[in-house]
């Protein structure tokens, strides 16, 4: 075995050899990295280093001047916490320095504990586990949509053809929304997906089979994918793998199977070297054995160059993209659909449908209405319902536009099935692909299902749109399991989250535009099942007013005694009791979107909802936590601080106090509280 005291002769040895000892040399930096920090998971990035270091030096299409660039192979390390591997990974590359190496874990690195999608050459935030595999899936899905509505009669002219990568751990596919989201892979023939499974049978607490006997390998060939397993430290077996599994029709599933923490001295098996760094003696034994030199972050300029063996080759294959790209983005068959979704054309200029005042229409069916008008004008807008087509009003979008299937990719509704998790973490995977904006629906209760894949949207600053229907007791006769009560709450608590509930058509089709127009947030839209009354105010105005978060929708005259605060459904019950309290200067204050309204200038805050001489009413249908923000120490605050119950919507209403005479008994009562 070669070591670095041969280096003078590097040139002449074995591509094997050169490889092993760069991979010794990736082990190297891992283990200093994680012992430096001393903190850390060196023992699955040392299993997986054989794989990830191939990967990318004989398969990976990337572009080595531009890790942006559009039609590059995605890789996702699902397992984040062996984030020290791919950081060895991105210094190889030229796109990360020693240093950032070594400020692995500490404040303010471009070497976070888990990889952050703002670094170069990250393609999402992973670090909850199963996540990146779902987000993989996602990506999939978006350049297989992307390959077919940009394909022209020249094969040679394609624009989007290029795999995505997943390196996926025990605790991935311990993670149930993997194998959901493996299911929809499967099922739609995302035959570009490619995931590599690091079979190492250790985890942060013993032995994977403690916890799990599943045979992975039936499993994944139950849904639809090609499955290999091999030796994960074979490389000879890894490269006919990954060529195997890129001319498959199906995604492929690589089962590697491998040693935690090989090539260590003294600890390979050891399930402790999977969340601790190495003792430094069995780091200096280690690297002994691996033919490396007693220096931390060693990385010789022969393997560096070794490893970029390919650089020339793939910076031509970006330049001759770069051609194709400019003849497509000119030919008229291709120009709009090229400007829409590769190149991320603005949303501007939508044609809404018509909404007449005074008409009674449920905020759900004004989103399938919107849907309907603006589709055909955003060829990018791609998504579905987590088998709730009929109640979240996508189904004209599915009938018109088609499923996406094996045999049709260019369908732009995906039949989720009833999976709320792995739709949310496939959309976001979809929207950090780029070319695409993803929704999905489902109701508001079952929101709980996605949050943490919500959560994960807000932190990587995307833009995807959730459609939460269904959104309080007005469910009825369904129940307390189905009738969101804390909801809405728990999603405003999310930051860089908007949250949307409009109050009705008019103000749901103003969210939907924010929505779209916001590339940096993730959006919820929370709409009602029952019908609720059209503003009188016109499009243009609602606009104007929904995009600064809270307006006054009704107005008493002079200043105001009592100002009523409503989101969604309970806007037009707060303007029936403005009306019934015609004795009393009444302002009634429709709050679509907390979050716009917090980034409105003080002076517009204090207008709109006056600091002192008035009382201050919150009606919402949940939970009332906080809306003491609004109303302060003598408000009051009308909502639903219990769960539902199983009757007709009306019952409920007079039931839990949501109607105008009971709003009024309370708001009277107040007041003679406060005299």
């Amino acid at each position: 075995m070669h070591s670095y005291k041969d280096l003078d002769s590097f040139e002449y040895w074995s591509t094997t050899d050169k490889d092993q000892f760069s991979i010794a040399v990736l082990k190297g930096l891992v283990m200093d990295g994680v012992r430096k920090a001393n903190s850390g998971h060196p023992g699955g990035a040392m299993s997986s280093a054989d794989f990830i270091y191939l990967l990318f030096k004989d398969y990976i299409k990337f572009n080595p001047k531009d890790p942006s660039w559009f039609d590059r192979d995605r890789f996702i390390l699902s397992g984040g916490h062996m984030s020290m591997l791919q950081y060895g990974i991105l210094h190889m590359l030229g796109w990360m320095k020693i240093y950032d190496l070594k400020k692995f874990r500490q404040l303010g690195s471009q070497t976070p504990g888990h990889p952050e999608v703002e670094i170069k050459g990250v393609e999402c935030t992973t670090g909850p586990l199963g996540q990146g595999f779902a987000m993989g899936v996602g990506m999939a899905f978006a350049e297989a949509y992307l390959a077919d509505i940009t394909k022209s009669d020249d094969v040679e002219q394609k624009v989007v053809d290029h795999y995505t990568y997943v390196l996926a751990t025990d605790g991935d596919l311990q993670e149930p929304v993997a194998l959901g989201a493996a299911a929809i892979a499967g099922h739609l023939g995302l035959k570009k997906l490619v995931v590599y499974y690091d079979a190492n049978d250790a985890q942060i607490s013993g032995t994977v089979s403690r916890s799990d006997s599943v045979d992975y390998a039936t499993v994944f060939d139950g849904l639809g994918w090609n499955v290999q397993t091999i030796d994960g430290h074979d490389h000879s077996a890894m490269h006919f793998a990954i060529e195997t599994a890129k001319v498959m029709d199906k995604p492929s599933i690589i089962i590697g199977n491998t040693i935690m923490a090989k090539g260590s001295a003294n600890m390979e098996k050891d399930h402790n070297t999977h969340g601790a760094p190495l003792p430094q003696d069995e780091i200096d034994l280690t690297k002994e054995k691996l033919g490396l030199p007693d220096k931390k972050f060693y990385v010789p300029a022969e393997v560096i160059e070794h490893f970029r063996a390919r650089y020339a080759d793939l910076t031509k294959e970006a330049e001759k993209w770069s051609v194709r790209f400019g003849q497509l983005s000119k030919d008229s068959n291709f120009k709009n659909i090229i400007e829409n979704t590769i190149g991320e054309k603005m949303v501007s200029g939508l044609k809404m449908p018509d909404f007449d005042s005074g008409e009674t229409l449920a905020t759900r069916k004004a989103f399938g209405a919107v849907l309907d008008s603006i589709a055909d004008s955003l060829p990018q807008l791609v998504g579905g319902s987590a088998d709730l087509e009929p109640s979240n009003y996508t189904g004209n979008f599915a009938k018109k536009f088609g499923d996406f299937t094996k045999d049709n990719h260019s369908g732009r509704n995906i039949p989720f099935g009833v999976r709320e998790f792995p739709m949310a973490a496939m959309m976001n995977g979809m929207a950090l692909h780029g070319g695409v904006i993803p929704f999905g629906g489902t109701f508001l209760v079952f929101a709980d299902y996605e949050r943490p894949a919500l959560r994960l949207a807000a932190i990587q600053n995307i833009r995807v749109i959730h459609e939460f229907t269904h959104d309080s007791f007005y469910v009825g006769e369904d129940g307390p399991t189905h009738q969101p009560v804390e909801q809405a709450m728990s999603l405003r608590a999310i930051p860089n989250f908007n949250v949307y509930r409009p109050a009705d058509a008019k103000e749901t089709a103003s969210c939907i535009k924010l929505a779209l127009k916001n590339k940096n947030s993730p959006s919820a839209l929370l709409l009602t099942r029952q019908g609720v009354p059209v503003l009188e105010k016109d499009q243009k105005q609602i606009d104007a007013y929904v995009s600064r978060g809270a307006y006054t929708v009704f107005e008493g005259d002079g200043l105001p005694e009592i100002v009523i605060l409503a989101t969604g459904s309970e806007v037009s019950l707060a303007i029936e009791v403005a009306k019934k309290l015609n004795n009393k200067r009444v302002r009634v204050v429709s709050m679509p979107c907390w979050e716009l309204y917090e980034k409105q200038s003080d002076d517009y805050k204090a207008e709109l909802i006056p600091i002192r001489g008035n009382l201050k009413v919150s009606i919402e249908a949940g939970i009332t936590h906080g809306w003491e923000k609004y109303i302060g120490n003598n408000g009051i605050s009308i909502g639903l601080n219990h769960f539902g119950s199983s009757a007709p919507a009306s019952d409920l209403a007079e039931e839990f106090g949501f109607t105008p005479e009971k709003v009024i008994e309370k708001i009277n009562e107040a007041l003679r509280n406060l005299l």
